[in-house]
């Protein structure tokens, strides 16, 4: 990641997280110009709070303790029903955090140990990868979705016992699932096929989007900015270590697979990624989506064996078909 982009990012952080501190006093000072004894009680708390701790640190008298933890009960008892008589809570005074992982500090410390938010990684994706792709993530939600573009009717020429409609009711209840089972490691990875317009790439940002919310990185790639990119950074023609993103990010979605240039060292590079992040590395679920307009048969004989086994193996694979919707929006297929 570039040390700019990340510099930057925290200069945004540290803006934010001071904003939220500072409208939360503002709020609280607020409450307290019109209930000027609740400021008072909080005076005593506070002032109680450090007599509790030097009485601990400086002596043994238990009676003096239990005297100053009654005297707080007491005060508390009486702010909570001020408060209650506002109908707020205290967690009304608390800064209102975009993360409530991190405050809004960008890193989250476990067991002494610190590591970077991936609220924060996120946010370095966006700036370093997927805006280079002019593709916005949250642009497409599944309350956006709609049926109304998918024939009802059972056509043959899509060599289907069902209608486009029913096909597109069971992709779409199968990335449902996906999202549930997101954490568990045999729920399959996702392998949209079918011709364009039929809402592949629509239905993989509806999925980055819920899984965004649950606290998720989302990395998306074209497979041709995926592997060029991999393959400058291999030439030392990019210090950008794209490779390690590729492996870890939780969702990692790879649109048009087949209309890269491939050659073999593009193939090695694109294997290496899908078998690795089809293993458990230090107890970290990683999925893949891979939306592509050509056919199962197609990937193999573009792609040989090895990588379509993984994709037959480990992938649910979901077969778009029915009339371009671009087309259709269009007014082409208009009457039908």
């Amino acid at each position: 990641m570039s040390n700019e982009c990340l510099k930057q990012l925290l200069k945004e952080y540290d803006k934010k997280r001071n904003k939220a501190i500072h409208d939360a006093n503002l709020k609280k000072q607020e409450i307290y110009s019109k209930n000027p004894r609740l400021e008072e009680i909080e005076r005593e708390i506070t002032s109680i709070s450090i007599s509790v701790a030097k009485s601990i640190l400086q002596t043994s008298n238990k009676n003096l303790l239990k005297d100053l933890n009654s005297k707080k009960e007491i005060l508390n008892i009486e702010r909570n029903n001020i408060l209650k008589a506002l109908n707020i809570d205290y967690t009304f005074f608390e800064p209102q955090f975009e993360c409530k992982l991190c405050n809004d500090t960008g890193y989250i410390t476990n067991n002494f140990s610190t590591e970077m938010c991936n609220c924060l990684k996120q946010k370095l994706f966006d700036m370093e990868y997927n805006n280079l792709n002019s593709y916005d993530l949250k642009n497409q939600i599944f309350d956006n979705f709609s049926y109304e573009y998918y024939s009802d009717k059972i056509d043959n020429k899509y060599n289907s016992t069902i209608s486009p409609r029913d096909n597109i009711e069971c992709i779409k209840k199968i990335c449902l699932t996906f999202i549930k089972n997101f954490d568990n490691p045999d729920e399959k990875n996702l392998l949209f096929t079918g011709n364009t317009g039929l809402g592949k790439t629509f239905l993989s940002s509806c999925i980055a989007n819920e899984l965004l919310r649950k606290g998720k990185t989302v990395l998306y790639q074209t497979a041709p900015v995926m592997l060029d990119s991999v393959i400058n950074y291999r030439l030392g023609k990019s210090n950008n270590n794209i490779v390690n993103h590729l492996l870890n990010v939780d969702l990692l979605i790879i649109d048009d697979l087949g209309t890269e240039s491939m050659n073999s060292m593009k193939f090695a590079e694109l294997f290496t990624i899908l078998n690795t992040r089809l293993l458990t590395k230090n107890n970290k679920i990683t999925k893949t989506i891979i939306s592509t307009n050509l056919s199962l048969q197609n990937l193999s004989s573009l792609y040989g064996e090895r990588i379509i086994s993984r994709l037959i193996g480990s992938y649910n694979i979901c077969y778009f078909f029915g009339q371009d919707i671009r087309l259709i929006k269009k007014g082409a297929y208009y009457g039908r």
